[in-house]
């Protein structure tokens, strides 16, 4: 690829590349002296599992790869032990050491099914941290005024709203920014909620006499339900490691809407490509089920297989498109009448009360013979010749019929 053109696919999905030229500049004499950029990615170890909401920036991080320049996957075990307090109006609580090394193996395994593993480096900050001591800390420190650390709005918003913020908390980004100097990156990806921490560590590496490194910001992919952050906590998430069959039906419940979004931070798939695609669906050449089934398919392809993927749209098509549930799915009988689908819930066990019915329409996580419903006013009818197909979350099938 010519300059423009590795400018144009690292681009990709980026809310903002701080500074792009310079990011030029890196690249270009990269070329010249045949030497690979430093790209930085850091990951606090603080859950298990990691969800596509956390594959857009290690996707940006391959993207980096194979462009030939030498990708770092930071896990930061000792900022582990702080807690990131980025976005939080409370101290997060702090992990127990085994609980952070148990976390960073299965980190170690995941990012793999995306990076390149005998091409990715992978560090831990306690290398250097820890080596650091007590004096070496307050060197660091001096680097960085109170003010600087101060202008974080989160930190802005706690004390002016005085809920606690504890001095651990405060020296976290000066941590994170050390990281940048220890590994002399040239590029540091992060979402949107750490750019406060990457321009901290711009900042760090020109004290210590580093040229500053570029800061490539990515976007907070939204759930499933297409308004919060996709986040485990919160129930939207699609974890890299679950069944194929449970990715491909997640994937299918989300809006029409949303699904360009994926296409975007999800695949390589280019934008021209992907605007082609939208008209395609807007104006009915496609079927945007069809699209979405695609993408379903090529996300489970990179974190399963495309055997897994094909098969995982057979079993999604079998239960929902030609209306055929599981076997071992329970039949119940009901009245045959019209029923205000909360209420149905409700009568079928699948919901404890109709307050729970209706926050399970209203999330989406409701589905009516494979149609995903989000009105509670919603009616559905049964009769003794026709039976209707519920599912509630992810699994939980049962056919009613009329009495």
């Amino acid at each position: 690829m010519t300059i423009d053109e590795q400018l144009a696919y690292l681009r990709k999905g980026t809310v903002e590349i701080i500074r792009e030229e310079d990011l030029r500049a890196k690249l270009e004499r990269s070329v010249v002296k045949d030497v690979p950029l430093e790209i930085k990615l850091g990951a606090d170890p603080t859950s298990p599992d990691i969800h596509l909401g956390h594959t857009v920036v290690i996707r940006k991080l391959r993207a980096f790869q194979e462009l030939g320049h030498t990708v770092t996957f930071l896990i930061g075990d000792f900022t582990g032990m702080i807690g990131d307090p980025s976005g939080k109006s409370a101290t997060r609580p702090q992990l127990a050491r085994e609980e952070i090394e148990a976390n960073a193996e299965t980190y170690k395994t995941q990012i793999f099914k995306l990076l390149d593993a005998e091409k990715t480096v992978i560090d831990f900050n306690s290398r250097w941290m820890e080596k650091l001591g007590a004096a070496g800390f307050v060197k660091l420190a001096s680097h960085v005024t109170v003010r600087q650390i101060l202008e974080r709005d989160d930190f802005q918003q706690r004390m002016a709203e005085n809920r606690p913020l504890a001095l651990h908390e405060v020296l976290y980004p000066l941590v994170m920014a050390y990281d940048s100097v220890a590994l002399h990156s040239d590029v540091e990806l992060g979402g949107t909620d750490q750019k406060f921490n990457l321009l901290m560590g711009r900042n760090l590496q020109r004290e210590y006499g580093q040229e500053a490194q570029v800061a490539v910001i990515m976007p907070l992919l939204e759930g499933t339900d297409g308004v919060q952050k996709m986040s485990k906590s919160l129930g939207n998430y699609i974890g890299i490691n679950e069944p194929p069959s449970e990715i491909f039906g997640k994937v299918m419940s989300i809006s029409d809407e949303l699904m360009w979004r994926y296409y975007e931070l999800l695949t390589d798939i280019s934008i021209e490509e992907i605007a082609r695609m939208r008209r395609a669906a807007e104006t009915g050449e496609r079927n945007p089920r069809d699209v979405k089934a695609e993408l379903a398919k090529l996300i489970i392809t990179d974190f399963h297989s495309e055997e897994a993927a094909r098969a995982a749209e057979e079993e999604f098509n079998l239960i929902f498109k030609q209306k055929q549930a599981p076997d071992d799915v329970e039949e119940r009988a009901v009245a045959s009448q019209a029923w205000k689908l909360p209420r149905l819930l409700v009568e079928t066990s699948l919901a404890p009360s109709m307050a729970e019915a209706r926050r399970l329409i209203e999330q989406g996580g409701v589905h009516v013979d494979g149609e995903r419903q989000t009105r509670v006013d919603y009616e559905v009818t049964t009769s003794v010749d026709k039976s209707v197909l519920l599912q509630v979350g992810k699994r939980k099938f049962l056919r009613v019929r009329g009495t």
